[in-house]
């Protein structure tokens, strides 16, 4: 085990496995999980620390394919802080390895990247004020019974990788609304489709990625009903099957019980015609992970702090309620 300073969150391995960039609120955490493997203590973890950069509430981080910049989502700030990796480590992860930052909408989360690391798409809860959505989206939390609309819809941020590299505060590309606090983003196996978690309209959505930039009044191909704020989301089955935790964060408890929503993604068009069942899971179900395989999935349950396992080649599945 290994301490980590600060409020460790989101996490990416590079492709190589030569260092764990690990999101931890106000820092960004280096690990080298070959010294940590041997039980090594010194030069195991550094430290990128941004000491004027305000309040920044990292949650999330990716890498790019090349192994050459990381991605850290800064939920708090709303931008997204591109690191160049190998300045990182040559000047002792200092903050001048931070090419710049991506603006986004309030709380990005979500960086996924395209197969061949062109593209990054990321997800923030609602829009920023520039793009002048319209007010649509209920408050969550403490005030969700109250239905008046005082956000817009969330947003799928379309970002050129390339041009991130080197000049990330003009790096996005194009916005689209995706529902009410758009939170996860998976990419289909063959990266036409992206299921996006909009956890305030307590739905699923579909978008056709190719219109994401071409067509965007069209790109929302499906939007599938499942239980109360969704936020994790996995495709599995060779793309034939997405499955949503429903978290329930804001009303329940770690003794609550919720559950995980498999879609049938052939019928996404069809919206709740497209569930196909359920699985049971614990307080707050928020993260999972396919093994490489394809026949296990890893689920956090983080109400009830602990790790569930199904076996995907043998669905629990209990029946859709009507």
């Amino acid at each position: 085990m290994l301490a980590v300073n600060g409020n460790p969150t989101g996490m990416a391995l590079t492709h190589d496995g030569s260092l764990l960039v690990v999101a931890a609120g106000q820092r960004i955490a280096f690990v080298d999980p070959r010294k940590l493997i041997a039980g090594e203590t010194r030069g195991t973890i550094s430290y990128l620390d941004e000491p004027t950069a305000g309040r920044l509430g990292r949650v999330y981080a990716n890498v790019t394919p090349d192994d050459e910049f990381a991605v850290i989502a800064d939920e708090n700030a709303q931008t997204i802080s591109v690191v160049n990796l190998a300045k990182a480590r040559a000047s002792g992860f200092k903050p001048s390895s931070i090419v710049g930052k991506i603006p986004t909408g309030t709380l990005p989360i979500a960086l996924t990247m395209s197969a061949d690391g062109a593209l990054m798409y990321a997800t923030s809860q609602w829009a920023p004020s520039s793009l002048a959505w319209p007010i649509e989206c209920k408050s969550e939390g403490r005030n969700a019974s109250d239905t008046t609309p005082v956000n817009p819809q969330g947003a799928i941020h379309i970002i050129d990788m390339a041009r991130a590299r080197t000049d990330p505060a003009h790096s996005v590309i194009g916005s689209v609304p995706a529902g009410c606090s758009a939170v996860r983003l998976v990419l289909s196996p063959t990266g036409d489709r992206a299921y996006v978690t909009a956890r305030n309209s307590n739905a699923l959505l579909v978008f056709d990625v190719s219109k994401l930039r071409s067509d965007p009044t069209h790109a929302l191909i499906g939007r599938v009903p499942v239980g109360t704020a969704p936020v994790g989301v996995a495709v599995v089955d060779g793309g034939r099957k997405v499955i949503v935790t429903n978290s329930n964060r804001f009303a329940g408890s770690s003794s609550d019980h919720q559950a995980l929503t498999v879609i049938d993604a052939a019928k996404i068009t069809q919206g709740a015609a497209a569930v196909i069942g359920s699985i049971p899971a614990g307080a707050f179900p928020r993260e999972m992970r396919v093994t490489p395989d394809g026949r296990t999935l890893v689920l956090t349950n983080f109400g009830s702090r602990s790790i569930e396992l199904v076996d995907l080649t043998r669905l629990p599945l209990e029946p859709s309620k009507p």
